[in-house]
């Protein structure tokens, strides 16, 4: 797997998105210290309409740098994005109010919603051989989710010794080192760009990508495992706490580990993932990880009705460890599908509309598990997110046929990408005497 770091270009580049992810988790820290600071008791509240507005610009703002990427230099999006993260962390110690704190925390991730989708349209275009990109997404993930480990046992380390408003300028330093990071990679040119007169207007172009996720069948099966990845997510996320804390009467040390095995399952699947993708197509390892999270919602069923017993806090770790596998199961292999579902010179806008698209999966299983569970009890919150999660993934399963996909891509007759797929098909026939290669049976 880190055979590709051989590459200077992407190494550069993982290596910013790296830096990165350590200054967002001690932000994450130290935003929920300057919450409590100004609001006491109702940071949690103060936290939660954060977290809100970091969806909505998600799903706002994505679309529209999509577009803007099919114009702009990509290296310039990406970096004018990093020193307006480091702009607004470098004011986050100075904030005194909590409408601050809302306006800075919207800009914050307006820039990472303008950042992250070009970053990850360019990673095809520095490997494009298909087996180093999978290798690619799977340290992606692993990166994603050793963040979750590392920063905040860092940033513990760091308030032994400094107070909490320091550790915005680690999210400074990371900004401007992934900054510098970006404008040294050797960036390749796009793959391709939308033919004179194709481009459309403002509005065509921002939802460009949205378009391609609707008309292709395997994209719209993408977005309902969005929504399933989501609904587990959200009830690791939202109700750890609730978990070890007020149901099993746990130490505060204990919602770490419980976080922590979430991370370790997500991280074991990432890593043996790259082999098993070598052999099985990503549908047999997609499908089967979204109808995994239901089986899991149902273990979760039982520790949540269970009033007693030792056995409890252990299964609920192995709960949340078979959740991070099996959302990797899902999650990792989704840029590969993406890179042969969206023509090149619709690359961006297609992960722009997966950015977007599914976090607004989580805009709504976010809230949903935190209100229910608090109103309904844990247990209907388990119902609930279990059943979107069943749901969804048989949607799934019914949306993305198992047939050859160049036959079902969904889009007009006429569209650039068919029109491709023809011709490079035809020419394997040429050559290998009327037989395909299989690669895109294998999607």
């Amino acid at each position: 797997m880190l055979a590709v770091l051989r590459d200077r270009t992407y190494r550069r580049l993982f290596t910013a998105q790296v830096v990165a992810l350590t200054g967002t988790g001690l932000a994450t820290v130290a935003l929920a210290l300057l919450a409590y600071d100004l609001a006491g008791a109702e940071a949690g509240s103060v936290l939660g309409t954060a977290l809100a507005l970091k969806m909505t610009a998600y799903v706002a703002i994505a679309p529209a740098a999509g577009a803007l990427a099919g114009r702009l230099p990509r290296r310039a999006l990406m970096v004018s994005a990093d020193l307006v993260r480091a702009g607004v962390a470098l004011f986050l110690p100075f904030v005194d109010q909590v409408w601050q704190v809302y306006a800075l925390v919207f800009l914050l991730q307006s820039a990472s919603a303008v950042f992250t989708p070009v970053f990850q349209a360019v990673i095809p275009d520095v490997l494009p051989e298909e087996r180093d990109y999978t290798r690619a997404l799977s340290l992606s993930r692993l990166a994603y989710d050793l963040e979750s480990l590392f920063s905040p046992a860092l940033a513990a380390a760091l308030l032994s010794v400094i107070t909490y408003n320091w550790l915005f300028t680690g999210t400074v330093l990371g900004f401007l080192a992934s900054a510098a990071l970006v404008v040294s990679a050797a960036l390749p040119g796009p793959a391709a760009r939308p033919a004179p007169g194709r481009t459309g207007g403002a509005f065509s172009r921002a939802t460009a990508g949205t378009r391609l996720f609707l008309a292709v069948p395997r994209l719209r099966a993408l977005l309902a495992l969005n929504l399933a990845v989501a609904a587990a997510g959200a009830m690791v996320t939202v109700n750890s706490i609730v978990y070890v804390r007020a149901h099993l009467g746990l130490p505060e040390a204990a919602v770490a580990v419980a976080l922590g095995a979430y991370g370790a399952g997500s991280m074991t699947v990432a890593l043996v993932l790259p082999r098993v993708l070598d052999r099985l197509p990503d549908r047999s390892v997609m499908l089967p990880g979204a109808l995994t999270l239901a089986v899991v919602f149902a273990g979760l069923g039982a520790v949540t009705t269970a009033q007693s017993g030792s056995w409890r806090p252990p299964a609920l770790l192995a709960v949340w460890a078979a959740f991070g596998a099996a959302c990797s199961m899902v999650l990792t292999p989704a840029g590969r599908l993406i890179r042969r579902s969206a023509p090149p010179e619709e690359r961006t806008a297609a992960f722009a509309a997966q950015f977007s698209l599914s976090h607004g999966c989580w805009l709504v299983t976010y809230p949903l598990a935190g209100w229910l569970g608090a109103a309904a009890g844990l247990a209907w919150a388990v119902a609930a997110l279990g059943g979107i999660t069943l749901a969804s993934s048989l949607l799934a399963v019914r949306l993305w046929s198992s047939r050859p996909a160049h036959v079902h891509t969904g889009l007009p007759a006429g569209h650039p990408h068919l029109v491709g797929a023809r011709r490079v098909r035809a020419g394997r026939r040429h050559r290998h005497g009327g037989l395909d290669d299989g690669l895109h049976s294998r999607l």
